[in-house]
């Protein structure tokens, strides 16, 4: 029998509202980040227990996306790989599917298997013994605010309607599995549109970190990754950090 981890683990997340001292990494997420991009997200365990949740939850999401835009200085090339990795399985889910076969959207859209972080028991309340420095620099969202504020022209289009509490008719992931059951034909080949166009861009700017392409990312590219998280995981947490001051 298939679990849903929608319901169980994820749900809690949709909706939330965050502030930006709300979101701020407790000692002991820093610290497991920290290690995570020293190599761990190139398992290919890893890699796959990643790619069936989803990503991580919102909150880890975009806190792994802090942590190592402040750690590499906004030198995104773990996350660039991982995402591209997570938008073929985007674009390959909804391709061929009919819009009238709602049931075959939501199978399509749910997570098979919860948030890595989340299941280890990370949050905010985790402490951990890492040098203060650490924690510090992973708490510091002055990166993450460039490379998302340098960008912010391509990726602003894609920030889902409901996390934002907009007009916008785009939508994160897991609103549109919430959706799925009123979405029209049109709706359908839109969002279909959104991820196709997510998933072109972030293979170019992965592309861009191996040495014979290095140099051809454009901020369209990059912005594309902030896309794809904020697609698979919810954009609320963004709208958090955004809000955080150094």
């Amino acid at each position: 029998m298939e679990i849903n981890y929608l319901r169980q683990e994820r749900r809690p997340e949709l909706g939330r509202k965050y502030t930006g001292k709300s979101f701020l990494l407790s000692p002991g997420e820093i610290h497991f980040l920290w290690w995570f991009i020293q190599g761990s997200i190139m398992f290919p365990s890893t890699r796959e227990r990643l790619r069936k949740a989803w990503g991580f939850c919102g909150r880890h999401a975009w806190g792994a996306l802090l942590v190592e835009a402040s750690f590499r200085h906004g030198y995104m090339h773990g996350p660039a790989i991982l995402y591209e990795d997570i938008m073929e399985k985007a674009l390959l889910a909804l391709a061929g599917k009919s819009w009238l076969k709602r049931w075959q959207i939501r199978m399509a859209l749910r997570p098979k298997g919860p948030c890595l972080m989340c299941e280890m028991n990370y949050g905010p309340d985790s402490r951990a013994t890492a040098r203060p420095e650490i924690i510090q620099k992973g708490q510091d969202p002055t990166e993450i605010k460039k490379f998302c504020q340098r960008t912010k022209k391509y990726w602003e289009q894609m920030v889902c309607g409901q996390c934002a509490e907009s007009n916008s008719l785009a939508r994160c992931r897991e609103h549109l599995l919430r959706e799925a059951d009123r979405l029209s034909a049109a709706e359908f080949k839109e969002h279909q549109h959104f991820i196709r166009q997510i998933y072109e861009h972030i293979c170019l700017y992965s592309r861009s970190f191996r040495w014979e392409f290095r140099g051809t990312e454009s901020p369209e590219d990059e912005a594309a990754l902030i896309s794809a998280v904020g697609w698979c995981s919810g954009w609320q947490p963004l709208i958090a950090i955004l809000e955080l001051e150094k």
